[in-house]
């Protein structure tokens, strides 16, 4: 990465929320116009820089886990629990109209969330105006639902997370909702939660290192679903045209031994999304109520989600990141950076590019290169001397993870067939 060139996004963004480097490691070769440089400038008076295009679009893991099934129904309603609230006031401050919060406990009935945009995000925080999402998509998580395998080979099993789906003490731990101030055409979502990680073409499955054998047997094979909380296709309606949110929380490349079952999984979990906009390479693809394929051509979408991987740096398998930005469907050439994460980490020459405390890149919005032109890219992650530094540090205030926003706008092309 180029320093200087760091430098000069850094300062042009004022110091308060970031800004976006074309191909980040090769930055000095960027060639801003004066004008794109005052539009980086231009700041809003929440902190953040003002929207520019037509639709801003951001993820979240917003750390809103708890240890016990109930917990967050029971924060969320009282409406005075403190992180909630700096969570809800950086989402007020950064105004996304489409949001995927990640690592939000599942409640079925949509009560939390309801009682979290009701009790946090419409009520002012810290002066700050409050914020309306009238649409929301939720679904089932597999983490937590436990099978009656032995799926960590511990010698036990259907006992604890590690024979769960996916990670999770409790159904529906760490899942995730979209929010949105558009309408969601919820007749033509698509999940994809009990997808067999056997069905994909070409995979690579963990094998034991100790005995040769492989990891799952054929009978867990035949239940072992690829997502470890679920993969999404939500459709938005903006003005007359459809945006896809493809929503998902790959399971960390860690927490395994070397059998490296975990990471091989998140490889999988990220490739899902390139072969799903690969009309070439998504005939396998089957979702929740049998519909097979992918997305389709010339759709537009947005690739959401903490996918726990950097193209950069990490324990991540193969690469994930690399091969989804390198295919034709998806724009992966914008990176969105903060002063907050060189801050954090100052000898690290991508601190800039990381979106969570723990030092990495892993939460993304990634737009289609069809359809979609890209205004302005950041990772709200205020400097130290900022006045809303208290929202990110020190310690962990609203969460171990950044929002990510993109302002894009969405282009008429030829071939356009949205609805």
């Amino acid at each position: 990465m180029n320093k200087s060139a760091l430098a000069f996004c850094l300062l042009a963004s004022l110091s308060v929320a970031g800004c976006s480097l074309n191909n980040l490691d090769t930055a000095e070769s960027a060639n801003l116009s004066s004008q794109e440089t005052q539009s980086q400038t231009q700041t809003s008076d929440l902190g953040v820089p003002a929207k520019q295009g037509e639709l801003r679009v951001a993820v979240f893991n917003a750390y809103l886990n708890r240890k016990n099934a109930g917990d967050i129904l029971a924060d969320v309603q009282s409406g005075d629990d403190t992180q909630i609230k700096k969570v809800a006031e950086i989402i007020q401050r950064v105004r996304p109209e489409v949001l995927l919060l990640a690592e939000f406990d599942y409640v079925a009935d949509g009560s939390a969330v309801k009682a979290l945009i009701k009790n946090y995000l419409n009520v002012s925080q810290n002066g700050v105006k409050g914020i309306d999402y009238p649409y929301f998509y939720l679904a089932e998580s597999n983490t937590g639902i436990v099978t009656e395998f032995d799926l960590n080979n511990d010698g036990k099993a259907g006992v604890g997370g590690g024979d769960a789906y996916g990670f999770g003490v409790f159904p529906g731990q760490y899942a995730m909702v979209l929010l949105s101030q558009y309408p969601i055409i919820t007749d033509e979502v698509r999940t994809f939660q009990k997808f067999l990680w056997k069905d994909m073409p070409n995979v690579t499955l963990p094998v034991n290192p100790e005995t040769g054998e492989a990891w799952y047997n054929e009978e867990e094979l035949e239940i072992f679903r690829l997502s470890s909380k679920s993969h999404w296709d939500v459709p938005v309606k903006v003005g007359n045209e459809v945006i896809h949110v493809l929503a998902s929380h790959p399971t960390p490349p860690v927490f395994d031994g070397k059998e490296d079952r975990n990471g091989l999984r998140n490889h999988d979990e990220i490739r899902f999304w390139w072969d799903y906009v690969d009309p070439n390479a998504s005939d396998y693809i089957y979702d929740d109520h049998g519909q097979k394929g992918g997305l389709g051509k010339n759709k537009r979408f947005v690739i959401m989600g903490d996918l726990n991987a950097s193209p950069d740096e990490g324990n991540g398998t193969g690469n994930p990141m690399a091969k989804l930005f390198a295919s034709e469907y998806i724009n992966g050439n914008l990176t969105p950076i903060s002063v907050g994460g060189v801050e954090n980490a100052p000898n690290n020459q991508f601190a800039a590019t990381h979106t969570a405390d723990w030092k990495m890149r892993a939460d993304y919005v990634i737009p289609s290169t069809f359809g979609i032109q890209v205004e302005q890219t950041a990772v709200f992650w205020p400097s130290k001397s900022d006045t809303n530094y208290h929202l990110v540090g020190p310690g962990l205030q609203s969460s171990d993870h950044r929002l990510v926003w993109s302002d894009i706008t969405l282009s008429k092309q030829a071939t356009d067939d949205t609805k």
